[in-house]
């Protein structure tokens, strides 16, 4: 994976090639990617580990993944399972840089107590509700707090009595000490640790204090020898804390670090019909609106692959995206135009008639199979051909024919022809109904003159139609995907719950239906586009309880995104 030549004009990649340049850092680059084992990544995690590996990539530098698991409370190994699986399926290669926030746990504590020596932190007794109203507006100064001149003596004791287990969740905290009446309200004396009584789930019980983001990302990466620390976009704020906390490593911890970390932000990805909360991701799952973190219709990246996504289409929707300064929201329509761009090159041709209507040809020789040789890849000879067995009994979609046809309509109709795929033209002579007056059959006769390939009829027949042998035909069962969420934008009224919004048929399951015997035997994780109805994927997690389950990936076109949603 690189940037093309468009990939190298952002801004980060500017950034980089001038430090670079000036012989910053000695020239070089090292970046990572730091996730919180509290849930799946999601596409927006994919953007933000693809832009860090692939500008140490660019740069003959390192990369590194840490795992952010400074708080115990919400975090599992199973996240840090799925993480490590889902960038090892982007293409993610790390060597053998893979760290824990917790790996350092020691050190940190080292670096708050010198802190405290260096009179730049302290144990503040306040609540945390006390601690916000004493914080002040951001037209208001703080006040500070009324422990916040406590000896260094008294400082350590306390603090050390933290580690220890001594006091209560809430009951104290260790604060660094800035300047509370900064503009920034992020230097007005932000804590650093807090007490947490829970184990965590690679250190056991030997900690009851964690450190704060803010105080262990910024250490952990100068650390490190992080040289870019590229984050999204609301942490800019926070930057001057960053640069707090490294400058006090830089000079009370020099024996460790060495490297003057500078983070850089950039604009999140937000796409429309989607939530990237991992909160509210988390909400969905746990409240049963959706089956599981990989359920298909989630934007986690475990859901993209279950669906049949592919790294590559992912890798270039992140290319096209760009990186930005500014939040912005990417239309879906991009994301699946990237993933049809993908799977038309590769995916082989199908047929499977999703609303099967039976035809009888009456003319067909009773009892005769004929084996017709179809292309899997219209244009790509070296994709091969298939046999698709053809007899006198048919399932086509029943939206392909219609009683009473306005004008311009070239499908099949009473007394009109139409070509079915690979196969011959057909006549529809009669049409059958049940009781309630539901067409249940037709009745053609078919024209053995016309065979694909071979035809000297000389008749010219607009319409082409799938269709799948019924005494041949397999039974798949077929998942077609829809948007989560009715709303661009499901988070739009501040008055309503998100779930409000949810699509109440973004998934519809079809049972049976009738395709081509070659589906049956696919493998699992085999990607095909079942002609005229979209892009589709033999689910492997179905495919170990012996079901044959194709995901919808995406449709042949942004058809979704026409329709006037209520």
């Amino acid at each position: 994976m690189s940037y093309d030549s468009e990939g190298k004009s952002n801004f980060i990649y500017t950034i980089i090639s001038k430090d670079v340049e000036e012989g910053k850092n000695g020239g070089r680059v090292h970046t990572r990617f730091p996730p919180e084992p509290n849930g799946y990544l999601h596409i927006g995690h994919a953007k933000a580990v693809l832009l860090n590996y692939k500008m140490a990539e660019l740069f003959k530098g390192k990369f590194n993944v840490r795992f952010d698991d400074t708080n115990p409370v919400k975090e599992e190994q199973e996240f840090v399972d799925s993480i490590l699986e889902d960038l090892r399926w982007l293409g993610v290669d790390w060597e053998d840089r893979l760290y824990y926030a917790s790996d350092s746990f020691e050190l940190k504590y080292e670096f708050a107590c010198r802190l405290i020596k260096a009179g730049r932190a302290y144990v503040c007794d306040l609540s945390p509700e006390e601690i916000r109203e004493y914080r002040g507006t951001l037209t208001e100064p703080g006040k500070e707090s009324p422990y916040r001149n406590r000896s260094v003596e008294e400082n350590l004791d306390l603090f050390a009595r933290m580690r220890n287990g001594e006091f209560p969740e809430g009951s104290r905290v260790l604060r660094a000490k800035i300047d509370m009446a900064s503009g920034n309200l992020n230097l007005r004396d932000p804590v650093l640790y807090r007490i947490l009584h829970a184990s965590h789930h690679r250190t056991g019980d030997r900690w009851c204090i964690y450190p704060m983001y803010d105080f262990d990302h910024p250490f952990t990466d100068a650390l490190e020898g992080i040289t870019h620390s590229l984050c999204s976009i609301e942490y800019t704020d926070h930057r001057p804390l960053y640069d707090w906390i490294v400058e006090n490593a830089l000079e009370l911890m020099p024996e460790v670090i060495k490297t003057p970390s500078q983070q850089i932000e950039f604009a999140r990805l937000n796409m429309t019909y989607t939530v990237m909360s991992k909160r509210k991701l988390r909400r969905l799952v746990e409240e049963g609106y959706v089956d599981g973190w990989d359920d298909p219709r989630m934007p986690t990246i475990s859901g993209l692959r279950r669906r049949g996504v592919t790294p590559a289409a992912i890798d270039d929707f992140t290319e096209r995206v760009g990186v930005a300064r500014a939040d912005s929201t990417v239309d879906l329509a991009l994301f699946e135009h990237c993933v049809r761009e993908d799977l038309n090159k590769t995916a082989h041709r199908m047929m499977a008639v999703l609303d099967p209507l039976k035809v009888v040809i009456t003319n067909w020789p009773e009892g005769k199979t004929e084996m017709l040789k179809i292309e899997n890849l219209p244009g790509d000879e070296n994709a091969g051909f298939r046999e698709v067995p053809f007899s006198g009994e048919i399932y086509i979609e029943r939206e392909d024919f219609m009683e009473n046809p306005p004008k311009k309509y070239h499908r099949l109709s009473p007394g009109k022809e139409v070509r079915l795929k690979g196969a011959y033209i057909i006549l529809c002579e009669e049409v059958i109904k049940d009781d309630a007056g539901k067409i249940i059959e037709l009745r053609c006769t078919y024209d053995p003159r016309t065979k694909s390939g071979q035809d000297t009829s000389g008749k010219k027949v607009r319409g082409v139609i799938h269709w799948v042998s019924a005494p041949h035909a397999a039974k798949v069962t077929v998942r077609l995907y829809d948007t989560l969420f009715t709303k661009e934008d499901p988070e739009e009224a501040a008055d309503e719950d998100f779930t409000a919004n949810i699509n109440p048929d973004s998934l519809i399951t079809l049972e049976n239906v009738p395709a081509e015997p070659a589906l049956a035997t696919a493998e699992p994780g085999s990607r095909f586009q079942f002609l005229r109805k979209g892009y589709f994927y033999l689910d492997p997690v179905e495919a170990k309880k012996n079901r044959l389950v194709y995901n919808r990936i995406v449709t042949l076109r942004d058809t979704w995104g026409k329709i006037k949603r209520n």
